[in-house]
């Protein structure tokens, strides 16, 4: 099944071009108030999903651009692990591949790094409808440049991504969030204080 929508997405991608008209790639569709408004015929990607590889020991997972991120963290979870950069969730329908299109990290972002850090490889149908793999499954790669980090952040412009291998990080053993009701003075000195010492914070705010 997953074969036969990947095929159905190069033959559409194959005849919008020759047709010189647009597509427009869309997963679950919750971040499409961010960036300009799209047109075009939509080639959908929740039907290729799925984890297509996971090995906790290796700290790699492969899965399919339809797949929810709540899957793929879930599974991970149960794994002790996370994808390190948290991809912000705007909705329960939030998928791995808009995550990678979008290129949005979390507050983890200054100490286990952007998506584009820890993308490994990826497979994507290019304008032409030809099915490129760029990258791997493993850490070391020297594959040549490395592509799998431009499709971050490009919005889909450079192909259409139907797999990705992202690097995964251990769970922390602890988490915390404090609370404190100080002025806004105050709150900017602590903050300028905690960010100048060597302390894991991932997010101040006031």
């Amino acid at each position: 099944m997953s074969e036969a929508v990947f095929a159905e997405w190069q033959a559409k991608i194959r005849a919008a071009a020759s047709a010189n008209a647009p597509l427009r790639i869309r997963g679950g569709g919750t971040k499409d108030f961010y960036g300009q408004t799209l047109a075009g015929e939509v080639l959908d990607t929740t039907a290729y999903a799925g984890i297509v590889d996971y090995d906790p020991t290796e700290l790699v997972i492969t899965a399919r651009a339809g797949t929810r991120l709540a899957e793929i963290e879930a599974t991970m979870r149960d794994a002790g692990q996370i994808l390190a950069f948290e991809p912000p969730h705007f909705g329960a329908a939030a998928t791995l591949g808009g995550a990678i299109a979008a290129g949005l990290s979390g507050p983890r972002r200054p100490y286990a790094g952007a998506v584009r850090d820890l993308m490994l490889g990826v497979r994507v149908i290019d304008g032409a409808g030809e099915d490129l793999t760029f990258g791997g499954r493993v850490m070391k790669n020297v594959a040549g440049f490395d592509v799998a980090r431009l499709m971050t952040g490009a919005l889909g412009t450079l192909g259409v991504i139907a797999e990705a291998s992202l690097k995964c990080l251990p769970l922390p053993k602890a988490e915390a969030t404090r609370v404190v009701e100080v002025s806004a003075d105050e709150a900017i000195r602590m903050a300028n204080e905690w960010g100048g010492k060597p302390l894991p914070v991932s997010a101040t705010c006031y």
